[in-house]
């Protein structure tokens, strides 16, 4: 089944052009490989947020504030400049780790928390 703007068409590949059927198998190489990097991004989220999340606990044992303006300062700088050597919009990739930095600080804030509940009682 083809989709053309909005109309459904429904062709066995015997009765695609040629050029149809390479743009199909293409479309469908190129989203089997975004789906796979999608699963690899997850994947290495869920490992940075453990890491990050060892960190929290360090910090809330120690008493450390939950975020470190200089690190994610410098963070962000490094991961432009490499965004820039990668040919990435170094616009979006500082987007990107701001958003995850304010996810970090909000689970080092919650581990604070709990950690000086925990102290209290």
């Amino acid at each position: 089944m083809l989709h053309y703007v909005g109309i459904f068409v429904d062709k066995t590949s015997q009765d695609l052009p040629d050029q149809e059927i390479y743009i199909r198998k293409e479309l469908q190489r190129l989203r089997d490989s975004i789906d796979n990097l999608d699963a690899a991004l997850v994947h290495l989220l869920a490992e940075r947020f453990k890491c990050t999340q060892e960190v929290g606990r360090l910090k809330a044992e120690y008493q450390l504030p939950p975020a470190d303006p200089d690190r994610e300062a410098a963070q962000i700088r490094r991961l432009r400049a490499l965004a820039e050597e990668s040919k990435l919009d170094p616009v979006f990739a500082e987007r990107f780790l701001n958003f995850i930095i304010a996810e970090v600080v909000r689970h080092h804030e919650l581990i604070a928390s709990n950690h000086a509940a925990a102290r209290d009682n």
